[in-house]
């Protein structure tokens, strides 16, 4: 997976905008996707930045690239806490979260459907999309939005804006290092 790649797919991540986002890389050997992730995550761990690998499924990696402090923020939420804990998740810990989150999307074949908690999605767009992911949708961008359209729509602005300045930036010479905001 190339720097390219990172930007195109999780630059608002990158810019300390959101919390996390999931991608998916072809997989040919686990082994050279381990040592790829175990690189980034030495080059970028004062940025506070982490990369896991949650699935792989078909020759493919699921790759999660997040912010552990604003996971560990986003999870405080006390209703992102109930929601948690009824799909079995043990919310003390956000990095215990992160690996069931993996469990889950290894044990189960379709995406579980609070895995928007950990992508930093609004608790209230997350409960609807769990109530029923067609009924109600007010808007869909970068998640279904079922609650405060106009605030999704400022945040879905916000992450296009965030991921051309990236792809310009990085086309004219920065690197994924400079790009990168340490939080």
């Amino acid at each position: 997976m190339g720097d390219q790649l990172l930007i195109d797919l999780c630059s608002p991540t990158l810019a300390g905008l959101k919390t996390g986002n999931l991608f998916t890389v072809e997989c040919k050997d686990r082994h050279a996707v381990y040592r790829e992730v175990s690189n980034f995550n030495i080059r970028f761990s004062s940025k506070g930045i982490r990369m896991i690998p949650v699935r792989f499924s078909r020759g493919r990696m699921l790759i999660y690239l997040y912010r552990p402090s604003f996971l560990k923020r986003d999870l405080a939420n006390e209703e992102a806490c109930r929601i948690l804990r009824e799909k079995g998740y043990s919310v003390s810990n956000a990095d215990r979260c992160v690996a069931e989150l993996a469990k889950h999307l290894q044990a189960d074949s379709s995406f579980p459907h609070e895995i928007g908690l950990f992508l930093g999605y609004p608790v209230r767009d997350v409960l609807g999309f769990m109530k029923d992911p067609e009924e109600g949708v007010m808007y869909t961008g970068f998640w279904k939005v079922y609650d405060n359209k106009d605030k999704a729509l400022e945040t879905f602005a916000r992450y296009k804006k965030c991921t051309e300045v990236y792809c310009r930036a990085h086309k004219n010479g920065r690197s994924l290092e400079q790009l990168t905001v340490a939080s």
